[in-house]
């Protein structure tokens, strides 16, 4: 039988995430609903009783009927719909990868994306430059807005290559994953990294020297985006005002909402990157031997003072992009810096000064041992 094309993936994926969210909302509406009719001294329970219980418990039941319907007509279709080609990237899927990729992981989601590396430029040869994008992205978005990013350093002598990877997933698991893939590339290699595919970018380099991976000793140049390293002040807004609503036991149920914020999205609260350091902030150094750049933005046009006080670039603060922490022992000490003004976090993919700046970091004279 021929496995079933994106298409009906695709579509199987998401009537299993409706039914999902069916029952997801019943039991948080039943949470809410059993809170408010209890005893203000009685005992917290997330279910009712009586008709209402029935009522919910019904609810739950035909999704399930629903869903499994669903998913067995589709997988009849599978049969009709054999890959006719390679599948395209999918921007939609992407974003939702990152919102709840972990979730879709965890239950064997067709709509989870696999990891894996994509050549961006045909007929390009070279020493590999493997491109990491960020949250909810994925490698085809480092061609936007007339910008190619791929093509530009391909012509520096580089074969680039796109990582797709599930966003939503902690950092340290697709770190782990990624240090695998990477042992498979000859050659000198160079890893450039856009927000969270930095954070991944470093995780598995610290993977890859546990375990005695070779392309550590190949590696030559890492270069980060607007990448947290020191975390992101959007995602503690998240985490406190998950603690808020759950302060109140009628509020309480909508905290599991607020929760439900992927594994990758809770990884750059602190900018964790192993496994261990889930929750907090990861205490790892830069490689040594390796040359590492980092580019910071600030949507200020005419920012004064030190560049660790500016603005960032609505999503990352530049001291966390360029690794500036106020403890003198926990900076990340590159090799070069580099921050750009007027500029947001998506523009550091498509600015022509972002550009410029790594083709000179990049340009073959630059390269040490690239040959």
């Amino acid at each position: 039988m021929k496995p079933p094309g994106p298409l009906v993936r695709q579509m199987r994926g998401a009537s299993r995430l409706a039914v999902d969210a069916t029952t997801g909302v019943a039991d948080l509406v039943e949470a809410l609903h059993a809170g408010i009719a209890r005893l203000p001294l009685a005992a917290p329970r997330p279910r009712t009783g009586g008709v209402a219980g029935l009522v919910y418990r019904s609810v739950r039941g035909v999704a399930g009927l629903v869903g499994g319907g669903l998913d067995a007509a589709l997988g009849a279709l599978a049969p009709l719909a054999a890959p006719a080609g390679p599948e395209p990237a999918n921007a939609l899927v992407a974003a939702l990868n990152g919102v709840l990729g972990d979730y879709l992981d965890d239950t064997a989601n067709p709509l989870a994306t696999p990891m894996g590396l994509h050549p961006l430029v045909d007929g390009a040869a070279g020493p590999p430059l493997v491109l990491l994008h960020g949250l909810c992205m994925n490698e085809a978005q480092w061609r936007r807005e007339g910008a190619d990013f791929p093509a530009a350093l391909a012509g520096l002598g580089y074969r680039p290559w796109g990582l797709r990877y599930n966003s939503g997933r902690a950092v340290w698991r697709n770190g782990a994953e990624l240090a695998g893939l990477l042992d498979d590339l000859p050659g000198p290699l160079v890893l450039l990294g856009h927000s969270m595919g930095g954070l991944v970018a470093r995780s598995a380099l610290w993977h890859a020297q546990r375990e005695g991976l070779h392309w550590p000793r190949r590696l030559r140049r890492l270069v980060t985006l607007g990448t947290p390293h020191l975390g992101a002040p959007l995602e503690r807004g998240g985490q406190q005002l998950q603690q808020l609503l759950a302060l109140s036991a009628y509020s309480r149920p909508l905290a599991a909402l607020a929760a439900r914020r992927s594994a990758g999205i809770r990884d750059l609260r602190h900018g964790s990157l192993i496994e261990a350091d889930a929750g907090r902030a990861s205490r790892i150094p830069l490689p040594d031997g390796v040359a590492c750049h980092a580019v910071a933005a600030t949507t200020a046009r005419a920012p004064a003072g030190p560049p660790a006080r500016w603005l960032g670039d609505g999503l990352v603060p530049v001291a966390s992009a360029l690794g500036q922490h106020r403890d003198p022992a926990r900076r990340l000490r590159f090799t070069d810096t580099a921050c750009f003004p007027g500029l947001g976090h998506l523009g550091l993919q498509t600015d022509p000064a972002v550009l410029a700046r790594l083709r000179a970091w990049l340009a073959p004279g630059e390269a040490e041992g690239m040959s």
